[in-house]
């Protein structure tokens, strides 16, 4: 087969010597092992040019002449490539221009690497010059003339060019201009040696003897310098020096593509294979170099890896002895898998084999060679596969000659072996005493043992040796190991107990008798010379036909030394065909068929099928039934259906939020864009197309408007064929235009197409697609552009969860939950249908398995199979299938005699097909998918059947569509009429474009395409006919991604087998679905309405919270979707929701294909399922199984139908979802079971067996071609793992070969490999997860919309009507700044405005008369917080953000910069005294390295002295001059201090003040902020303690700058003076723009605008005669504020929340450190009574942020009995002293504080709603409570206070009053009768004390039991109160 036109890989002596080489490198037992050629280690680019096909010629050394070798083959005349453009090409020169000439070099210093020596070239055009090279000395002879290594390694001494491979490359370089091949033998003639003047002279002939350097070995002493010296010394990186060596094996990939065309070479580079350490001592670090390919740590795992040298143009033979003949290379031609991929799991994987055919092997001059039969296949009707066992080193494998095309060879067993040694030193990783492996002779015993069990119709794999190897190897050292690891037991046949070790002669007898056992299956043959012998004796044997019952044949020779040599035969006809065709890759498998179909090869299947039938051929047969029925034939199918349309809902969506915050901030992006990347499969692209346009998502993240067309929604879903690079790009483009856009990089169907883009570039004329996934999702632009996140999309992850994965575990998302449990996942009554369940059905207790194969059809195809030895057994089965069903049709239609010539199941499907339409009065059919992977066999299945079913007259019964990817779906014009009339569909140019529309259609689906690319199948689907996949490609991603077509959402109600539900659900179903639209439908539905209201976002929103759907499907959905998986997938429905009605929802998983969901809808619009209840199968597709979600509505059809809810695809907006029927419907009710899949015997058996596990045999499998095992030594899956520990599991054990895209991704730079924005959303085939991820778009977009909007209070002024008239105002509108002059003679307003003291006491002055009604109505204590208004308003770029904001801009600002560590800050300790403290206070600052500059310390000692201040004259616009302090408690995370875009990147100073115990805490948060940390004393205070420390802080430092820089000439009054006192929830500030038409105008327009807290404070701080004012604040924003209150510029009032204090004025005026609300009223009140401005500029307005957590609510007041249940009332806050009540833990002024807000009445009992007679306050204010007034007046001299004269107080309040307050001050005040007295000290002395020193006696009256306490403990420092009244 092979060599006729595809060329066959052929190879010379120089594999072999190459193979013997490494493998002496690997046998040494000198503790570093040989080095392997230099050749294995090629620099990148070397490498790329070598192997970019037509570049070079190869190098064949040594191919003809020397020894006389190999005459047979005529040698090719050498034409040497001309050399490049523009290059020197004189004599004695190189190609870059450089003098090689000795003469003129031989003085200059040349530099030599390590191992290489200076050699003198001769040149036939230069006879008389010597030029000069490096060679490695490897490459040369010794002194002897042996032990030369074949190959070459040379570098340029003139240009410097180095890791020239080949000789011919080499002369080339050098200009030798040879007329024939050029050898080194013959033109390297002297050593070059330096004489005593150190130059360069000619020195010794080197002695070339011979042929003898071909000898097998190479001499240790040529390697005693370092491991690899060319790596080394050519400085290459080596990737993963970290890996563990004793597991890992470089694996090189060399050698490079013949030039020309393909015909007779093979188009592959072969891939060098694993070396694997023997020796106990692997090198620390083993060099890989990064060759164009990557080099890849390849652990010595599965019997994969292979050794090959570069394959040649004209070898003749491939030496057996080199470890492989493939496995790595890629093909040249199309075919999306590189070789390396293709390793299969058989006994075989598929390595690389060249050709359509298989391995051929050379004679080769040493040992004898055995030469294969000619007739070999004709005789044996199979090709034997020989498999290399153990040879030692100095045996060999045989070489063979002959008939080389029926034989294949193959290394997987000899790597097996190889891997299995290395198990112990696994365990020596952690730390086992060394342990010996296990022997060489007990792994052939084991592998007797293995093939005997191995039944007759099972194949040999891998796999199961190896666990085998290791469950022998654990037995055996099981004390040593057990401390080490538990390990699951395995699976397998049990190994005989090995007491003793097996001797090598001991051997064959054990292996004979464990053979004795199995009727010949396996033959044993003994040699006593050589394996020749025992491999002719086989041939013999075959050629006579005594090997016709043998499987195996094992040869084994034990005469050397105690060496054991073997090899394995795979001589049964069955296994072998397996084996050998596993070995082909997709691409050479297609090949293979398409060759074998257009030679014609297939004419003799034909012709033996005519012979079958008993009247002659089929085809007469047909003629005359059709010439005998012609004209009677009548369509049964026209019954027309009413269709409702089903939608779907799913809920419940992944959060896939990215773990890494300073990577993906989501609070710099504004919206969402997307781009859906599939397959090119012509269907995928339109289904997803119809998810995308259908979900709403595209309303719902504003990126089109409500009438899209369908060319818009194209925009979004990229097809990934030959078009897709332009649209990418201009994907790129926007991405990049638009910074604040969060673009998310769907790639859908993400396990397709996994090919390095580096494969692609060697065969730039291969298929455009290979490695395009890579080119485009994985270039630089996508990885690093912030604003773009990948998501992955895939049921089958298993390949991006390798060691290189740049996916992160923590941004898997596993949908849904496998620790489920099942519970509430889905839809109500509804249930997933995957794999476990079909293997379930198959179990007893079932009474039709779903699982199914065809014992009479295998029976068929291996007897054909034997009969046609050539022909692939692909073609075979496709041919035999094709004739079933032929004959079925002929049987069913009325040929009863045919019924012998079909298979019972083939017969079943086709009666079902042909007869259900019959049975449905609408007409309504079953679908069948019949997979045919090869796009040509699908090509003539169709045209075969479609000509009988013409013959039979079948046309109008059924439809056969051949689904090809590349194009859309044709059907008939009869069927196209009844799929318009069911889906009640009017456009003329509808034509489905999704299988999911061809919903109830009776069909057979000929699906083909080596790979399902996510079509969606609709509910319809009854058969699964797999009976034709590859089943030799046994891997699990292949065997998952067929079994999933057949994926299922069914109703759980009715038992599978009875098929239907009982009728009342069916008709209830149908009631619901034909409301409306689907609405209601199930679950989740929306609400019914019309198609386009469904696609509304809002409405879509509603169904996201899914509880607008009556049914408790929704509720469920709900739970599930709290439970796990997910959110998202409640969420999930979103799609549909949008669009539900319209149609099918699209809801679901698009991609999953049938996910019910998604066929639902789809289906929907096709309605032809029956009706499905309401339940509607199920979840939206998407979830997995739980998908709670999903809810899919689907209403209607069939019950699996999930599908139902759509409406056809194409017509997309179109069409009307459409549902089955009747409820009597025979299709509605086949839909509620899931379809029945059949499968090839080998597949079934794999799938429904279970190892030891418990897991099917299947999920040990490789997972997937492109990645291969770490190792041997790994434990088995688990059954109960989660699917993240499934992720784990393949992360430790699989590595990416060569050709994946993450192979050289660890080498990055990044520790951890990871990307940042990189997710992963996996879930089973058909759960919905296309649905789901395009309801993970819209929360994500609501997210980002919510994450760019804060709640801000938004409250009017309060008391506004009780604003003072006085005769003056600030009437000079446009003054930006005060007049301070004007403004003296403001009168104060001491009516407190902000709405956050609404319940505070009003301070009333002489100019207002309040009548009583005035005052609001009281609100409950707990209603203050809950019930404060707020507006959502979208954070500016000027905004304060808390710490969950990260953007470029500001990461040194927070601290994230590489210059500053965030550890790198110190304490420092500042103490100042304060006089009324009577002590000394110590505060300690943190200050970053970063924020030093701000600070002054003292030289030398580093201590503390003061904090910069600026002078009053600076006018930079570049910083604040005020520093800003910032109090703050229990918000750590939500305060909002980062205020580098408040202050628009301007130089500020920020402090935070924190107590004592939050300091960790905030400096963990805040790396780079600055902390004044409060004395522990304080660290129960309230916001007054901070308020007075800062204050006095402030002040101290004030005067010790003036000190400083009083020192270098600076006056005193000229330091900035000045503060800012910020709260920690001042989120944005504002300005007011007033354009004012006249100076006193009455009409005045006025705009706010958001501004920069830079540019107020730089207004602010430039006001004139600044210094005057002693307190500036701002107003605070709202909504409702009208031109009365901005019109006025400037305000003589109370400031709050953010004000700017003059801390020199206020020098005497302190904040009260006790107090814990209203201390700014308090404070601003004495700084007016003490004469000083107050100014309040009304055009600025800060914006405050609703802060939930932290702030005063972080202050609880609690029970000090612990065990008291009781909730505290204020009431309980005082009692009456030495009382039994409950002492409470809080501070006593909190208990004061909060009981007179609440209860002051009854202290105040005649001032209560009594505002025209307030209580008179002294030297501070307390809030009374929002009924009582208060009337304050300051005891300092000289302060100003209102005129009290007319008033009469109701009531005295005395709090802490100080020396000022004397008898003679009361005496002035005026009070009511009966009014009432409340004096408050610290202790019941100080207060008897008071009542003496004030002669309260004489005017007051006071009782014993007016004494109370506040409710603490005496260690807690209560106050007390005395009340009185007036006499």
């Amino acid at each position: 087969m092979g060599n006729s036109y595809a060329g066959q890989l052929k190879t010379t002596r120089f594999e072999e010597v190459l193979h013997n080489s490494i493998e002496a490198s690997l046998r040494s037992n000198s503790l570093v092992p040989r080095p392997v050629f230099s050749q294995l280690y090629l620099e990148a680019e070397q490498q790329l040019s070598a192997l970019e096909g037509g570049s070079r010629v190869d190098n064949e050394e040594e191919e003809e002449g020397e020894g006389g070798l190999e005459q047979s083959c005529p040698p090719n005349p050498y034409q040497m490539h001309p050399p490049p453009e523009g290059c020197c090409t004189t004599d004695g020169f190189c190609q870059a221009g450089k003098d090689l000439r000795l003469v003129s070099i031989s003085s200059e210093p040349i530099d030599v690497p390590a191992g290489f020596l200076l050699v003198g070239a001769k040149s036939p055009s230069l006879p008389d010059h010597l030029l000069v090279c490096a060679v490695d000395k490897r490459f040369l002879p010794d002194d002897d003339g042996h032990n030369a290594l074949l190959g070459f390694s040379g570098n340029c001494v003139g240009c410097g060019k180095k890791g020239f491979c080949y000789f011919t490359e080499f002369s080339s370089h050098m200009n030798l201009k040879v007329t024939t091949q050029p050898k080194k033998q013959k033109h390297l003639k002297y050593y070059l040696i330096r004489n005593a003047q150190g130059a360069l002279t000619k020195g010794p002939l080197i002695c070339w003897k011979g042929s003898e350097f071909r000898s097998r070995q190479a001499s240790a002493s040529a390697c005693s310098s370092s491991l690899f010296p060319p790596l080394e010394s050519s400085g290459l990186p080596a990737p993963f020096p970290s890996e563990p060596g004793p597991r890992t094996t470089p694996s090189i990939p060399l050698g490079a593509p013949q030039a020309g065309p393909a015909s007779d070479h093979t188009s592959l580079t072969a891939a060098v294979g694993p070396a694997v350490f023997n020796g106990k001592d692997s090198p620390k670090h083993q060099p890989l170099v990064k060759h164009s390919l990557s080099a890849v740590p390849r652990p010595s795992a599965l019997g994969i890896l292979s050794n090959s040298g570069p394959p040649k143009k004209r070898h003749k033979g491939w030496s057996p002895e080199s470890p492989s003949a493939a496995d790595g290379g890629y093909p040249q031609g199309g075919g999306s898998r590189a070789k390396y991929e293709s390793a299969g799991v058989t006994c075989m994987p598929q390595v690389g084999l060249v050709g359509p055919a298989s391995v051929t092997f050379p004679v080769v001059a040493s040992g004898e060679p055995v030469s294969v039969p000619d007739n070999l296949l004709k005789i044996c009707k199979a090709k034997p596969v020989i498999f290399k066992g153990k040879y030692s080193s100095h045996g060999h494998f045989p070489y063979l000659c002959g008939n080389l095309n029926d034989v294949v060879v193959s290394p997987l067993l000899y790597t097996c072996y190889q891997n299995s040694q290395s198990v112990s030193r696994a365990y020596a990783q952690y730390g086992a005493s060394t342990m010996q492996p296990i022997s060489e002779e007990m792994q052939l015993l084991l592998t007797v043992y293995y093939l005997v069990q191995l039944a007759a119709d099972q194949v040999p794999l891998m796999e199961d040796l190896e666990q085998i190897f290791l469950r022998s190897w654990r037995e055996s050292h099981l004390t040593e190991i057990r401390q080490y690891q538990q390990v699951p037991p395995q699976p397998i046949p049990p190994a005989p107990g090995a007491v003793a070790p097996v001797t090598s002669a001991q051997l064959p007898w054990l292996a004979g008798l464990a053979a004795s056992s199995c009727n010949d299956s396996v033959h044993i043959i003994e040699c006593t010379y050589s394996l020749a012998e025992g491999l002719s004796e086989m041939f013999r044997l075959l050629i006579e036909g005594k090997l016709a019952k043998t499987n195996y044949v094992v040869i084994i020779c034990a005469c050397r030394s105690a060496a054991i040599d073997s090899c394995i035969a795979v001589t049964g006809k069955y296994q072998a065909r397996i084996l050998s065709e596993s070995l082909l890759t997709p691409a050479e498998y297609q090949k293979e068929v398409n060759y074998e179909l257009v030679t014609g090869k297939v004419d003799s299947l034909g012709a033996f099928f005519s012979t079958l039938c008993p009247e002659g051929d089929i085809d007469i047969l047909l003629d005359k039934f059709h010439q005998e029925n012609q004209g009677q034939i009548s369509s049964s199918l026209t019954a027309s259906s009413v269709t409702k349309s089903a939608s779907l809902d799913v809920g419940g969506t992944p959060v896939c939020t990215d773990s890494s915050t300073q990577n993906l901030d989501l609070g710099s992006f504004e919206k969402v864009d997307f781009l859906i990347c599939i397959p090119p499969s012509e269907v995928t692209y339109q289904q997803t197309l119809f998810h995308v346009w259908h979900s709403g998502v595209l309303l719902e993240l504003g990126l089109e408007k409500e009438h899209m067309t369908k060319q818009r929604v194209e925009q979004y879903v990229l097809k990934l064929d030959a078009e897709a690079q332009t649209k990418f790009k201009a994907f790129l483009q926007n991405s990049f235009q638009n910074p604040h856009t969060l673009f998310v990089l769907i790639h859908d169907h993400a396990h397709w197409d996994l090919v390095s883009s580096a494969v692609h570039d060697l065969y730039s004329q291969s298929d455009p697609s290979v490695g395009l996934v890579d080119r485009l999702l994985n270039c630089k632009e996508v990885k690093e552009a912030p604003n773009i996140v990948t998501l992955h999309v895939t049921s089958f992850p298993y390949a991006l969860q390798t060691q290189h994965t740049l996916i992160s575990p923590y941004n898997e998302i596993h949908w849904p939950a496998s620790y489920s449990n099942g519970v509430d996942l889905y839809p109500e009554k509804k249930k997933y249908f995957g794999l476990s369940e079909f293997i379930e059905s198959t179990l007893s207790g079932h009474s039709l398995p779903l699982l199914r194969y065809d014992s009479s059809f295998e029976a068929m195809v291996t007897a054909l199979g034997k009969r046609f030895p050539r022909l692939h057994s692909a073609v075979i089965r496709t041919f035999v299938l094709v004739q079933h069903y032929t004959a079925a049709m002929m049987a069913v239609s009325g040929l009863s005699q045919m019924k012998n010539y079909t298979s019972v199941e083939t017969l079943e499907i086709t009666q079902n097909l042909i007869n259900s339409p019959k049975q449905c009065p609408c007409g309504h059919g079953l679908m069948v998918l019949l997979r045919v992977p090869c796009s040509p066999l699908a090509a003539v299945a169709y045209e075969r059947l479609a000509h009988v079913r013409a013959q039979l007259a079948l046309e109008e019964h059924f439809e056969i569509i051949l689904g090809n990817p590349s194009s859309g779906i044709t059907i008939g014009k009869h069927f196209l009429k009844q799929l318009k009339m069911w889906q009640k569909i009017e456009d003329a140019e509808w034509r489905p474009q999704t299988y999911l529309e061809l919903e109830g259609l009776p069909c057979i689906l000929i699906f083909s395409g080596m790979d399902p690319h996510g079509e969606s199948l609709p509910r319809s689907l009854r058969y699964c006919d797999l009976r034709l996949i590859n089943s030799s490609c046994l891997v699990r991603t292949a065997l998952e991604q067929e079994l999933g077509l057949a994926a299922y959402f069914v109703s759980s109600e009715a038992p599978l087998e009875k098929g239907a539900r009982s009728e009342a659900l069916e008709s209830d179903a149908e009631k619901l679905s034909s409301t409306d639209n689907e609405d209601e439908e199930l679950c989740v539905c929306f609400e019914p309405g019309s198609t386009s209201e469904k696609r509304s976002p809002v409405k879509r929103e509603r169904s996201r919270s899914r509880d607008s759907v009556s049914s408790s499907l929704s509720s469920k959905a709900s739970s599930s979707a709290r439970c796990g998986e997910s959110p998202a997938q409640a969420q999930l429905a979103g799609p549909s929701r949008g669009d539900r009605a319209r149609s099918p929802q699209p809801c679901g998983p698009a991609e999953e294909g049938r996910a019910p969901g998604e066929r639902q809808w789809l289906r929907a619009g096709r309605g032809p399922p029956a009706v499905i209840s309401r339940r509607s199968p199920g979840p939206a597709p998407q979830p997995d199984p739980g998908l709670k979600t999903g809810q899919w509505s689907i209403q209607v059809s069939a019950p699996s139908s999930s599908s139902s809810g759509s409406p056809s695809s194409s017509a997309m907006p179109a069409a009307s979802p459409l549902v089955l029927q009747a409820a009597q419907c025979s299709a509605s009710k086949a839909c509620r079971r899931p379809p029945v899949v059949f499968l090839p015997k080998l597949v079934y058996d794999m799938v429904t067996s279970t190892d030891g596990s418990g897991l099917p045999k299947a999920a040990s499998l490789l997972p997937s071609h492109s990645v291969m095992w770490a190792s041997s030594f790994r434990p088995l899956l688990s059954k109960t793992m989660t699917s993240t520990e499934q992720s784990l599991y393949y992360r430790q054990w699989t590595v990416p070969r060569p050709s994946h895209m993450d192979y050289g991704s660890r080498a990055e730079g990044r520790v951890d490999g990871f990307h940042p924005r990189r997710l992963l959303l996996s879930g089973p085939p058909q759960i919905g997860k296309t649905g789901a991820y395009l309801q993970f778009l819209s929360i994500l977009s609501r997210m980002l919309i919510r994450l760019t909007e804060v709640d801000v209070y938004d409250e009017e002024e309060i008391n506004i009507n009780l604003r003072e008239e006085s005769d003056w105002h600030y009437l000079q509108l446009s003054d930006p700044w005060p007049d301070l002059e004007l403004f003296k003679k403001l009168p104060f307003d001491y009516i407190i405005h902000d709405p956050k003291y609404e319940d505070a006491s009003l301070i009333c002055s002489h100019h207002q008369s309040i009548k009583n009604e005035d005052r609001g109505t009281h609100r409950k204590p707990e209603d203050l917080y809950v019930r404060r208004q707020t507006a959502r308003m979208r954070l500016s770029k000027y905004a304060a953000y808390n710490t969950y904001h990260h953007c470029e801009q500001c990461h040194q600002y927070m601290g994230f910069h590489p210059r500053y560590q965030l550890y790198e800050s110190a304490l420092h300790a500042f103490a100042f005294s304060y006089s009324m403290l009577g002590e000394e206070i110590q505060l300690h600052f943190i200050i970053p390295k970063s924020k030093e500059h701000h600070f002054v310390f003292s030289q030398p000692g580093g201590q503390l002295e003061s904090m910069r201040l600026p002078l009053v004259t600076d006018k930079s616009h570049e910083y604040i001059k005020s520093p800003t302090f910032t109090p703050t408690t229990g918000r750590h995370e939500h305060g909002l201090f980062n205020l580098y875009h408040a202050m628009d990147g301007a130089s500020h100073l920020h402090v935070l003040v924190v107590k004592e115990y939050e300091m960790a805490i905030y400096k963990k948060y805040w790396p780079n902020h600055i902390m004044l940390v409060l004395p522990s004393i304080f660290n129960s205070a309230g916001v007054g303690a901070a308020h007075f420390l800062i204050k006095e802080l402030s002040y101290h430092n004030l005067e010790l700058e003036r000190n400083r820089q009083e020192e270098l000439g600076i006056k005193p009054q000229d330091i900035w003076p000045f503060i800012v006192i910020s709260d920690d929830s001042c989120v944005m500030w504002n300005v007011v723009d007033v354009d004012g038409a006249g100076e006193r105008s009455r009409e005045f327009s006025w705009s706010e605008r958001n501004v920069s807290l830079k540019h107020i404070m730089q207004h602010i701080e430039a006001s004139p005669n600044i210094t005057h004012y002693a307190l500036i604040g701002m107003r605070k924003w709202s909504s409702k504020t009208g031109s009365r209150e901005v019109r006025e510029p400037f305000s003589r009032c109370h400031v709050h929340d953010f004000v700017i204090l003059n801390v020199d004025l206020t020098q005497n005026v302190q904040y009260n450190q006790n107090r814990f609300m209203c201390d700014d009223v308090d404070f601003n009140l004495r700084v007016h009574s003490a004469g000083l401005l107050l100014c309040r500029f009304n055009r600025f307005s800060v914006m405050k942020k609703q802060i939930a957590v932290g702030g005063h609510r972080s202050f609880h007041i609690t029970s000090k009995v612990s065990d008291s249940p009781m909730a505290i009332v204020p009431a309980q806050y005082i009692c009456a002293p030495d009382s039994k009540h409950t002492l409470l833990a809080a501070p006593a002024q909190l208990l004061l504080e909060k009981f007179l807000q609440h209860h002051s009445h009854r202290f105040f009992p005649l001032s209560l709603r009594n505002h025209g007679h307030p209580v008179l306050s002294v030297d501070g204010y307390l809030n009374l409570g929002s009924q009582i007034s208060v009337c304050y007046v300051s005891s300092r001299p000289h302060s100003l206070n209102i005129s009290c004269s007319d008033f009469l107080f109701s009531g005295l309040l005395l709090y802490l009053c100080d020396s000022f307050v004397g008898a003679g001050f009361l005496k002035k005040f005026h009070f009511l009768k009966g009014a009432t007295l409340c004096v408050i000290c610290q202790d019941r002395n100080s207060l008897r004390q008071t009542v003496v020193r004030l002669e309260l006696e004489d005017e007051w009256q006071f009782r014993l039991r007016d004494e109370f306490q506040t409710a603490n403990a005496k260690e807690d420092r209560p106050l007390f109160f005395l009340t009185g009244r007036h006499i």
